[in-house]
């Protein structure tokens, strides 16, 4: 920050030490025209003044008219009254006059213009029915004129100064006032007194428009109708200038001191004049030279030289101090400039309809161009160039040698484009044509003639090199680049090549060719490329892409001077300077007003002398003077403009933030627009920068936008900061602005009282419930403990309780298992006792009586049957059904539920299954074989539906 403070310090030091250059007579400075349809405002605009932000002030027929460089707005006076007069006073008033009124405009709180009127300050006596036509402000106080009388305010009081004739106009020179008083001659203004001046009857009549200082204590006065005078305090006298004569016949309307060599007058008929001391016009601009209109209402010079021109339809401003002055064909006499050059005291136009010519004063006297067609030159001219003090026209239907006013054709090929020396041939000329190339070789005479065309190459040849081994580099625009070997006759092609983009150019379309300090460079939309002889491709020159910056894609490069070359890219020039090595200067800003004038891809810049450039444009010539010094201006502060809400409403928040302090905006509203504007009145390249502490980290980046919005911003103070950049060198100090986005309700200095009042009342009613709850608390834990010792005491009686349970179920289940040995042992008994009836059984069979015959079987039968009887003796079963069931609670209960169609065997089955006898216990048990055991497991199973993975025995100890 210290440095941009310090570099600026420098740069006004050294702005404000610049005196005015002296202002190019030839052709006319840069005029920027502010249409009617811009501004959108009345037509006339009576009068013009700047105050001390810098903002520019016009009396427009629709009322007060505002500039800040960017926007335009309108102060519309009561009853839409015209502005005739205006000026600041550089303190913040902006005086106005209209019919019947006078007053002042003042930024009120919210920075708004508004008008005060001071009408009503005028003496009664006097009754004000006119315009006021002029004011000036003159210390501390203002003075206005109307054509009946001088009103001078001062201490908020109004004196008026009345004559029996009517007044002309007051006007100021240096800081005397002089007035017209019709039919009588000139008056000075002197204190409230006004003092007539012996010997003005001279100008009786003539009607007194302007009066300028002079020199020496002279007086410069202009008349509308008989031309300038002097006045040195005694006499007047006629000013025998051929300006007078001019200004006699444009009938002059108005005029400003523009330095201490130069004056402007403004005129009804003909548009500004500018005059040098000695009376002679070294500027005319009028409407066919740029102007919108003729008829000068009124005339304004700022401190940045720029002359600002009130015309009868609209606004001018004219650049005096640029090294730029423009010619163009208003009237179409030429057509479309494709080439000029200034050569043997006479300025040529190579057009597409022709050469034309007009005489050149190299006098430095202002010149008038009055361009005529040269005989049998009627076609396209592409090429003008100058070569060994002879001038050649390369034109469509062949080549000429240029002698005066007239043409010899030195050569028929059609479409000369470019001739030019071979720099290993000086005695040769190459010339790129429609069909191929063309060799001229020198005479004696130093002179050059027509020699041959080059045969094995036909191509139309726009751009032609040769580097400093001998090959020929020519481009074509659709098929990329040539390199040409010739014999050393010159007279046909012993090696061609085209390259394209095989060979590393980027493209075969539009690669032109130029001389770089002697090296062969190649242009194209993606930079500049380079040939590489060893690879035979080419590659990007990075060195020089990356120091032309935009420039690097560049279509035409024209050399200008030893290491100083014009780059052109599209319409867009820069002055190149390569002499510091390792450096490359760029100069562009300068030539801004170029852009879009030039023909495309057919641009021309020629060199008239060290420091006189001219310049072809689509509509004429423009002349640049590399020596002419431009006064650089004080660099004004960014003005913070139109503040508004962009929320929903889009109201307006201030006038300018500039101006504006206790700025608060609701938080329901917080999105806003920052307008801000730089008021430079250059031609220059404006970006902006700004940084909004409280929101962002940094500055942002910059850019030529002249508003910022900001969205939901939160509540808090912001300060807005913003600051501009001219041509990339200069950078403004910071203009501030600070406001404040209020908080929402919920937050707001009411809101937080109230919480405090709830706070505290919270505070009370949470401590009153805490003691309440404490004592609770207390209570709950004597209940808790009281409680806790009940359950203790339960807990006690339930393990005892539990202690005798299990003691009880141990005895249970001791008794279980004792009956469960019971039930197996009785089984294991009836199993016992079966096995012995049946072997009982058995050996019955064997008995025999006492004479040794076996029983009869009547007996053996009975026996047997006592045998089967008792072993199925249902007794048996009911009393090991008794004891099963007491050790096997519900067993059969479960079995009959979910097996309904279970027979009385099945569940013995079952039973015996459950108590995981062996099939020979229960084949015993059941009186049946052991193969009728397995017989009826396996219809067991199936009536129980047991898995085949299943055990039936697990199945049935699970049930």
């Amino acid at each position: 920050m210290l440095k941009s403070i310090v570099a600026f310090i420098l740069y006004y030091l050294f702005v404000v030490s610049t005196v005015l250059a002296e202002i190019q007579k030839i052709g006319v400075p840069y005029v920027e025209n502010y249409a009617k349809s811009v501004y959108q405002a009345g037509n006339q605009n009576w009068g013009i003044t700047i105050d001390e932000r810098n903002i520019m002030y016009y009396g427009n027929s629709e009322g007060l008219l505002s500039f800040d460089g960017r926007s335009w707005q309108l102060h519309r006076l009561p009853n839409k009254l015209i502005v005739r007069s205006v000026a600041a006073d550089k303190k913040g008033k902006i005086f106005t006059g209209a019919f019947g009124e006078l007053g002042y405009w003042s930024y009120n709180e919210k920075a708004i213009l508004k008008y005060h009127s001071i009408t009503h300050l005028i003496p009664k006596s006097f009754k004000l029915n006119d315009e006021i036509w002029k004011i000036y402000i003159d210390g501390n106080r203002v003075i206005f004129q109307s054509f009946a009388a001088i009103l001078i305010y001062q201490n908020s009081k109004i004196e008026v100064l009345r004559s029996t004739n009517p007044y002309l106009f007051l006007l100021q020179s240096g800081k005397r006032f002089f007035v017209e008083e019709l039919k009588r001659g000139l008056h000075e203004l002197k204190g409230k007194q006004l003092s007539f001046i012996k010997g003005s009857e001279i100008l009786s009549g003539s009607a007194i428009l302007s009066a300028l200082p002079f020199s020496d204590g002279l007086s410069l006065i202009g008349t509308s109708k008989s031309g300038l005078f002097l006045y040195d305090g005694n006499t007047i006298t006629p000013w025998k200038v051929p300006a007078s004569d001019f200004l006699k016949v444009a009938q002059l309307n108005n005029g400003v001191k523009i330095s201490e060599q130069y004056y402007a007058f403004g005129t009804i008929l003909d548009g500004v004049v500018v005059i040098d001391k000695a009376g002679n016009i070294v500027q005319h601009i009028n409407k066919s030279s740029g102007l919108q209109n003729n008829t000068v209402l009124s005339l304004f010079l700022d401190d940045a030289q720029n002359l600002w021109a009130g015309l009868d339809n609209g606004i001018d401003r004219i650049e005096l101090n640029s090294p730029l002055s423009f010619y163009f064909d208003k009237a179409g006499v030429f057509g479309t400039v494709y080439s000029s050059i200034i050569y043997g005291g006479k300025i040529y136009l190579g057009t597409n309809q022709g050469l034309f010519y007009s005489n050149w004063d190299a006098s430095g006297k202002m010149q008038k161009f009055n361009f005529q067609l040269i005989p049998n030159s009627q076609g396209q001219v592409w090429e003008l160039a100058v070569i060994n003090g002879e001038l050649y026209c390369g034109h469509n239907s062949g080549t000429f040698k240029v002698s005066g006013a007239t043409i010899s054709r030195i050569s028929a090929v059609n479409g000369g484009w470019t001739l030019k020396k071979m720099p290993l041939l000086a005695d040769k000329l190459i010339q790129g044509t429609y069909t191929g190339l063309v060799i001229y070789n020198q005479t004696p005479a130093n002179t050059y003639q027509f020699s041959h065309k080059i045969d094995g190459f036909g191509e139309p040849s726009r751009y032609v090199e040769q580097d400093i081994k001998g090959n020929i580099w020519v481009s074509q625009a659709y098929k990329g680049v040539f390199k040409i070997n010739l014999g050393g006759d010159l007279k046909r092609v012993t090696k061609l090549k085209n390259y394209s983009e095989k060979d590393g150019l980027p493209s075969s379309y539009g690669i032109n060719i130029f001389n770089l300090d002697g090296r062969i460079i190649f242009s194209s939309e993606k930079g500049f490329y380079v040939y590489d002889e060893i690879t035979d491709k080419f590659k990007r020159y990075q060195e020089l892409n990356q120091n032309l910056g935009s420039y690097a894609k560049s279509n035409k490069v024209i050399k200008a001077s030893d290491n100083v070359y014009w780059f052109i890219d599209h319409g867009r020039v820069a002055l190149v300077n390569f002499k510091e090595a390792g450096q490359v200067k760029i100069d562009s800003n300068k030539f801004s007003v170029l852009d879009g004038r030039m023909v495309q891809d057919y641009e021309n810049i020629s060199k008239i002398n060290s420091n006189l450039y001219l310049i072809s444009v689509d509509d004429g010539f423009v002349l640049y003077n590399q020596e002419s010094k431009e006064q650089q201006p004080k660099i004004p502060s960014v003005v913070i403009g139109k503040i508004t809400n962009i929320t929903g409403s889009n109201f307006l928040i201030t006038g300018s933030g500039s101006l504006s302090k206790n700025i608060e905006i609701p938080a329901s509203e917080s999105s806003i627009r920052i307008n801000y504007a730089l008021p430079y009145y250059r031609q220059a390249n404006v970006q902006y920068q700004y940084y909004l502490e409280g929101f962002s980290d940094d500055w942002s980046e910059w850019s030529n936008q002249s508003q910022k919005d900001f969205t939901s911003l939160s509540f808090g103070t912001y300060t807005f900061k913003v600051r501009a950049k001219i041509n990339e060198t200069i950078i403004t100090p910071e203009t501030v602005f600070e406001f404040e986005v209020l908080p929402p309700l919920y937050a707001s200095k009411t809101a937080l009282f109230i919480y405090l009042v709830l706070l505290i009342v919270a505070v009370y009613l949470i401590r009153k419930s805490y003691f309440r709850k404490l004592i609770k608390h207390q209570e709950r834990i004597k209940q808790q403990l009281q409680q806790e010792k009940e359950e203790h005491l339960k807990r006690e009686a339930l393990a005892n309780e539990q202690r005798m349970i299990k003691l009880t179920n141990e005895k249970l289940q001791a008794e279980l298992e004792s009956k469960s040995r019971e039930v197996t042992n009785s089984a294991m008994n009836i199993v016992y006792k079966n096995e012995l009836l049946q072997k009982i059984k058995d050996e019955l069979s064997n008995l025999k009586d006492d004479s040794g015959k076996k029983l009869s079987e009547e007996r053996l039968r009975k026996i047997q049957k006592v045998i089967d009887d008792g072993m199925s003796d249902e007794r048996d079963w009911n009393l090991f059904e008794t004891s099963f069931n007491e050790t096997h609670e519900n067993f059969f209960k479960k079995l009959k539920y979910n097996h309904p169609d279970l027979v009385p065997n099945d569940l013995k089955l079952c039973a015996y299954l459950r108590l995981n006898m062996s099939s020979k216990e229960m084949a015993s048990l059941l009186n049946i074989s052991v193969r009728g055991v397995e017989i009826r497991r396996y219809r067991l199973r199936k009536k129980l539906n047991i898995p085949h993975d299943k055990n039936l025995v697990e199945f049935l100890m699970e049930l």
